[in-house]
């Protein structure tokens, strides 16, 4: 008997949605398969059809929002211009907020940020070398501290509260201190 496809989808988003209403509330450790599948209506079969066990539903909510991330239109910079797409990052991240939110924070996962990190440095490692950048140490870690210092940044926007400065605001922010250096800015000098 073929399965229907409609069907198969939103089975498997039942199932991530229940383990995803579990895993804002409480670590993964404490989640049980059988709390997952009682709380989407499905029993233990149906939950193996799709994951291999409860890391396994986090794993792939991490890895569709890594491929999320890899669609950033990054290699549609020139070699004029000097901008990193911080925009479409930070729009990204934001449409992404509520789970980003989450597997960055204290409850999430420590391993995904480095899971971005990843996905990302060879994107933007592309651009800047076609862009005359020398492939060296000083490439790699200054792709590093910037990918920390932004992943950084969004994890803590994503924390605030309703004071949080606006996704333009924060666009704004990260640029000038990409373009102009943070000790420029802490100093107040421009």
């Amino acid at each position: 008997m073929k399965k229907n496809p409609p069907i198969t989808e939103l089975t498997k988003q039942n199932l991530n949605d229940a383990f995803w209403e579990l895993y804002c509330t409480k670590r993964i450790e404490k989640i049980t398969i059988k709390e997952i599948t009682m709380k989407a209506g499905y029993n233990r079969s149906t939950f193996y059809e799709y994951f291999s066990d409860v890391y396994d539903v986090l794993e792939q909510i991490e890895d569709q929002l890594i491929s999320k991330l890899q669609e950033l239109p990054l290699k549609q910079l020139s070699p004029q211009t000097d901008s990193f797409p911080l925009e479409a990052l930070v729009k990204i991240f934001s449409k992404h907020g509520h789970v980003l939110g989450i597997l960055l924070g204290d409850q999430g996962d420590p391993a995904f940020q480095g899971k971005i990190k990843a996905s990302m440095r060879p994107m933007i490692k592309e651009v800047l070398l076609a862009q005359g950048a020398i492939d060296d140490f000083e490439l790699e870690y200054t792709l590093e501290y910037a990918l920390s210092a932004m992943i950084g940044v969004l994890s803590y926007w994503f924390g605030q509260d309703e004071k949080s400065p606006s996704i333009e605001e924060l666009v704004k922010l990260l640029t000038e201190l990409s373009e102009r250096g943070i000790i420029k800015k802490l100093k107040g000098e421009e």
